[in-house]
């Protein structure tokens, strides 16, 4: 005889399998939305036709616009983080902590060049320092000043980050037309002088 559990058992496959692609049908509209426009711009209701499933659908997999932009960017940044932790140096381990940020500052803009749509759209204003992914950045960057001896690494680590903004970067660029070498040259010289040994 069954018991009451037995009511709450997991959905059949079809209905799981269905779940993931119209996720993946929802995060491929998406991202070709944001790409065309201003993803600030973008409703909702555009992203469920796009996507050619219901307001309903799409609710369930994602609560609003920045947690599907999240999404998508999340894994970029995944692939991201799996090269400060794992990669060759610089950017992973085995290389001085000035040369390890200045190689993060580097691909941290590779990221925002290739997916600056993505990273306006999931980090608009304070959303930016609530993320998994801004706590990653954090920690790694607070441990390279920590162990690059600078000053106060739990303050500076925000501070350091802060050139890596979205909405910074697409100012540079877009606003006041630098190129991306100059930024990263730029962003170069601070890793180097926030990390570089002080004479006494």
């Amino acid at each position: 005889m069954s018991n009451g559990d037995d009511l709450q058992a997991d959905p059949p496959p079809r209905q799981r399998a269905d779940a993931v692609r119209n996720r993946a049908q929802i995060l491929a509209a998406a991202d070709r939305l944001f790409a065309a426009q201003d993803p600030r711009t973008v409703s909702m209701d555009q992203i469920a036709r796009a996507a050619g499933v219901g307001r309903a659908t799409l609710y369930r997999s994602f609560p609003d616009r920045p947690a599907v932009a999240l999404a998508l960017l999340d894994e970029h940044e995944r692939r991201l983080q799996a090269q400060l932790i794992s990669g060759p140096p610089p950017l992973g381990p085995g290389a001085p902590p000035a040369e390890r940020l200045a190689a993060f500052y580097l691909a941290s803009l590779d990221l925002l060049e290739h997916h600056l749509p993505l990273a306006l759209g999931a980090e608009t204003g304070s959303a930016r320092y609530t993320s998994g992914a801004y706590g990653f950045w954090r920690l790694h960057v607070r441990t390279l000043l920590a162990d690059g001896g600078a000053g106060d690494p739990d303050a500076l680590a925000d501070i350091a980050l802060g050139p890596l903004a979205p909405e910074l970067y697409h100012h540079q660029r877009h606003t006041l037309g630098i190129p991306r070498e100059r930024i990263a040259e730029s962003l170069s010289l601070l890793a180097r002088s926030l990390l570089t040994p002080r004479r006494h």
